[in-house]
């Protein structure tokens, strides 16, 4: 986290949470939703706004984390913005390592070094399971997962997407609790 975020965090303990204004989609895209865009449907068939300045997308990814409950949230500053998930928490992209096998980077620029299970989920997307938690494989990087598979170094097992989110404790839509008051 920042250590302007933890200053303000310190200065504003009590700011009330956000839920609702930002979304991750399949791609790793950030988008801003605002009342008008909340109001014409949920994400992800009405996005809203992609965030495309560099520097505030690289703000919310340094400042990406999940509470105690599994919801995502963008710190910022004293204001805790949750996120909603199109797919997962992570998304996956992956390059060619030395020795073959894919190296796998989050969305976020963060490296995964262990895929500890792979699936399918009812739609034929590909998530993987490494020490950052659950994530799905990009679809422009199929390819490299298929050689993954086709290897034998990923063996994907079918699981229905809930059960994913479910196993992993992962919040896809967080929504303000009646005991936090926020």
């Amino acid at each position: 986290m920042d250590p302007i975020v933890e200053a303000a965090l310190k200065k504003w303990p009590n700011v009330p949470h956000c839920y609702g204004w930002l979304a991750l989609d399949a791609r790793g895209d950030w988008y801003m939703r605002d009342e008008r865009i909340q109001a014409a449907g949920p994400f992800p068939q009405v996005k809203g706004s992609r965030i495309n300045h560099e520097k505030l997308r690289e703000f919310i990814e340094r400042n990406y984390a999940a509470d105690e409950q599994g919801a995502w949230f963008f710190q910022n500053g004293p204001q805790r913005v949750y996120v909603e998930l199109e797919a997962a928490p992570w998304v996956w992209r992956l390059t060619k390592g030395p020795t073959g096998a894919p190296q796998i980077h989050s969305h976020t620029g963060l490296p995964a070094h262990q895929v500890d299970a792979v699936w399918l989920d009812e739609q034929d997307r590909l998530l993987l399971s490494t020490e950052l938690g659950l994530g799905l494989v990009h679809s422009l990087d199929m390819e490299l997962a298929a050689d993954a598979v086709e290897a034998g170094l990923w063996q994907p097992e079918p699981c229905s997407h809930a059960e994913l989110l479910r196993r992993h404790g992962v919040v896809d839509r967080p929504v303000a609790s009646a005991q936090s008051g926020r």
